[in-house]
């Protein structure tokens, strides 16, 4: 870590001229008193509120870390993650650190090996510029070397928190917002097949790392840092996880074994092992068995994602042509916007 007293190639600007950059987007009382100005992260936990980042000449105010919520788990701190003020144009920004960490996942019988690369984030950060499917940002070298990454704050919501509340039960979902949803799934997916097309992965889709911006409801890829290993199929990771994602919104929320063991006994006892979803084994795939109403198109979509499955899709181009055919078989009005929080 080193501040304006530690650092040899001191910073070319001085602390009152720092607050009074901040002083130009803040109001009066939430001006920092004393000045620490940042200039290597390595050590995250160190970067704290109140600091002055500088990164490639140009500064930045540090806010509060993020939070990140899974599987029912109390939100955890991220604290690589920071909200930061860009002081040249009074912006919010998210400002990612470099964190590294490596695990194993499985698919059914597959193994993939994850790193946390800052740098491949950077990469397709400069590959999406412009595309209006993905965050936008950039990569830039702090003063020790790291790979940090600047990013434009979207507002809005993600899709784990605003599907499970549209509708007052499933098949009125169904017929009245699933269509709009499944428009804005294919274009993600398009967006996804972009990176696949130029050797590139996501590597951590989710619904929470789809962000609908409030202002047009448009879905927007975030996060993409993770990266993957796997001989067999390099995409395949992230195909498994584009179903996750579908059938997180054809059923308005996961729908596992235990929900319908309590609330649906009549369709829990028409499921086998063959309905379960290939990587979280407590969710249904086949959802037509719960819900009937849903077409075959997109019942034969998600048994693609399902323990019974003999066949996988190998490439989004298959998947996209398929979730047309289920487009085209809805009956409900066109594709809707849905007033996002």
């Amino acid at each position: 870590m080193s501040t304006s007293q530690e650092h040899a190639d001191p910073p070319s600007v001085t602390g009152d001229e720092l607050r009074d950059m901040a002083a130009r987007w803040l109001e009066p009382g939430a001006v920092p008193k004393r000045c620490r100005i940042v200039t290597d992260t390595s050590d995250f936990f160190r970067v704290e509120y109140d600091d002055f980042v500088l990164l490639g000449g140009r500064p930045y105010l540090v806010r509060n870390y993020l939070r990140e919520g899974r599987f029912g788990i109390d939100e955890q701190p991220k604290f690589w993650v920071r909200k930061i003020v860009d002081l040249a144009d009074g912006s919010m920004k998210i400002l990612k650190m470099t964190f590294r960490e490596r695990f194993t996942a499985r698919v059914g019988s597959l193994t993939f090996e994850f790193i946390r690369s800052p740098v491949k984030e950077a990469r397709i950060l400069a590959m999406v510029r412009g595309h209006p499917r993905f965050m936008q940002g950039f990569g830039v070298k702090d003063a020790a070397g790291n790979t940090v990454r600047v990013i434009d704050y979207i507002k809005g919501a993600s899709l784990a928190d605003h599907v499970p509340h549209l509708g007052s039960s499933h098949e009125e979902y169904f017929h009245l917002h699933f269509p709009g949803l499944l428009d804005e799934f294919i274009e993600l997916v398009q967006a996804i097949r972009f990176l696949h097309d130029r050797g590139q992965k996501h590597a951590d889709i989710r619904r929470d790392h789809v962000i609908a911006e409030r202002t047009t409801g448009r879905c927007i890829w975030i996060d993409f840092d993770y990266n993957y290993w796997h001989k067999e199929n390099m995409y395949g990771y992230d195909l498994f996880s584009l179903g996750n994602v579908l059938a997180f919104i054809a059923g308005r929320g996961d729908i596992t074994t235990q929900q319908l063991r309590r609330e649906q006994p009549a369709a829990f006892a028409r499921l086998t092992a063959d309905d379960l979803n290939i990587v979280f084994n407590n969710r249904i795939a086949t959802l037509k068995k719960v819900y009937p109403y849903i077409p075959d198109a997109l019942d034969l979509v998600l048994r693609h994602f399902s323990t019974g499955a003999s066949v996988f899709y190998d490439d989004t181009a298959q998947l996209l042509a398929d979730l047309q055919e289920v487009r085209d078989t809805l009956t409900a009005p066109p594709s809707r916007k849905e007033p996002f929080p």
